[in-house]
């Protein structure tokens, strides 16, 4: 289970200056934001796609530090019916391309949220579906928009030379927990995994612990992200919150350092369970607690990810931290 970051946690730095940092700080793998929802601050799509001398300079660079490229992320709404849910299929059919010619096994990405019918234009996550227009919505979305572009998106995969597409748990998405995952997987095929983010099912009331045993080996991609459900604002307003992120203050839940809104405890035992259920991939990264800044927050998020993850690690003279043995 090798250490890795979603990159673009550390966007202000420039490509050398970040995989510099990474090998600094024990990080031994990278997921690379290729576009959608991230800004790609350390990749260029389209110019990769073009050049096989820039591909073969991209991972030299990575490559020289004692580094690889654990998953390529491409998140984003590619179900969402507008020019701009086609661009965001654009950048996933090109995203699949570059990580066959990379020779990357893996690619991150959402299931997307379709609208609530053919005549909407506005994604619509339906969460409570007190009445039978709400089934119809679900049925719809799932049979005549989810299941047929992910069906294509498997054939795409595959013709491109990816192995696993690991579906990350986010609300918002039709994919957004086990039992959803496993819809999707059960009609498209066991190329979709879960990229399993314990932040998302905490804000959403649920326990990674458990989730990762009924999962088992459908975790393709493992996020290592807290959330701290915030005292004395939870406990009058409950989990549902569309405050912006940036009023951490004031909302009910909040993104966190690794750490911080859970104990040491708690993730031993969630690294060992995922662990116990067949998964020896990377362990990513993703840090967005806006109470300190971005390199800091990877730091102390390090720190506890080296405590808890079940391997070992030494620190050379050069400060650099190496693994005893990969498991």
């Amino acid at each position: 289970m090798k250490t890795g970051l979603v990159t673009d946690i550390l966007s202000y730095m420039p490509f050398e200056e970040m995989l510099d940092t990474c090998r600094e700080l024990g990080i031994e793998t990278l997921e690379l934001g290729c576009g959608n929802w991230s800004s790609a601050p350390h990749l260029d799509l389209d110019g990769l796609l073009e050049s096989a001398d820039k591909r073969k300079q991209l991972l030299e660079t990575i490559q020289s530090r004692g580094l690889e490229i654990s998953a390529l992320n491409c998140s984003g709404n590619q179900l969402e019916p507008t020019a701009q849910g086609e661009k965001h299929a654009g950048v996933v059919e090109k995203t699949f391309k570059l990580a066959g010619l990379l020779g990357v096994k893996t690619v991150v990405m959402m299931s997307g949220c379709p609208s609530a019918g053919p005549s909407d234009t506005v994604p619509n996550w339906i969460t409570h579906p007190i009445l039978p227009p709400h089934f119809d919505t679900l049925d719809w979305q799932w049979n005549e928009v989810a299941f047929p572009s992910w069906e294509k998106a498997v054939k795409v995969a595959k013709n491109s030379g990816v192995e696993k597409i690991a579906i990350e748990n986010l609300g918002f998405n039709l994919v957004h927990n086990p039992e959803t995952l496993l819809k999707l997987r059960n009609e498209v095929g066991e190329m979709v995994g879960m990229n399993l983010d314990p932040s998302h099912l905490f804000w959403m009331g649920g326990d990674p612990i458990a989730a990762a045993r009924t999962l088992g080996n459908a975790i393709y991609h493992v996020h290592a992200k807290d959330v701290r459900i915030e005292r004395g604002i939870n406990d009058v307003n409950g989990l549902i919150d569309v405050k912006p992120m940036e009023s951490f203050a004031d909302r009910s839940w909040n993104y966190v350092a690794l750490g911080y809104g859970h104990s040491v405890e708690y993730w031993k035992e969630f690294f060992t369970v995922v662990k116990m259920m067949g998964y020896e991939g990377p362990v990513v990264l993703e840090m967005e607690d806006l109470t300190m800044d971005p390199l800091t927050g990877v730091k102390k998020s390090m720190d506890v990810l080296k405590e808890t993850l079940p391997r070992d690690f030494k620190q050379t003279n050069s400060g650099h931290y190496t693994a005893l043995a990969h498991g």
